[in-house]
């Protein structure tokens, strides 16, 4: 058993829906799980875990600034734990995009950060015009026009590959360097 930490960074939440079934999955496999706002990690005490999950989600083709701040802030730390990353997108929903070696935000963090994950994995998002503030829809709907995604105005669409989270989760549970 494994004391297991993921650390999250979410605009709109799905991120951490993704986070909380990795950790059903980590916990079915007896681990310690616990999920942590990257927001709120400036206090964390990272050091009492055995692995150090991250994921994180763009916006407008970024993510967040705080992302890279909390791994540039504990790259050591992270070097020396099991560790992986992930990074959640609507541009993964597209074949030849959906991999960590293929999905152009992916490879832009990568390149920004020097950290190096022992594990990767891209999945893809969720469209939620509902939730979204006027310019946020307004410019997720432009962006999915010219991507050819939905762009009705009420639509929600869940773009994210379930199995795969799963199958993410398993492989983070044998804790192994494969």
């Amino acid at each position: 058993m494994a004391n297991i930490l993921i650390v999250y960074s979410t605009v709109d939440g799905h991120t951490r829906e993704i986070c909380l079934r990795l950790q059903s999955v980590m916990e079915r496999e007896h681990h310690q799980v616990s999920l942590l706002a990257i927001n709120e990690s400036a206090d964390a005490n990272l050091s009492q875990f055995d692995a150090i999950v991250i994921g994180a989600s763009i916006r407008y083709g970024k993510h967040r600034p705080e992302l890279v701040d909390f791994i540039n802030r504990n790259e050591q730390l992270l070097e020396r734990k099991f560790s992986a990353l992930f990074s959640v997108n609507v541009v993964a929903r597209k074949e030849g995009k959906n991999r960590p070696e293929t999905n152009p935000y992916m490879q832009k963090l990568l390149r920004n950060i020097s950290w190096k994950p022992k594990h990767l994995a891209v999945f893809a998002g969720k469209i939620d015009y509902p939730r979204y503030r006027f310019f946020d829809r307004l410019m997720i709907r432009f962006i999915m026009w010219v991507t050819n995604g939905p762009t009705e105005r009420n639509a929600v669409v869940d773009f994210t590959d379930w199995q795969q989270v799963e199958e993410f989760g398993l492989r983070l549970s044998g804790l192994s360097e494969k």
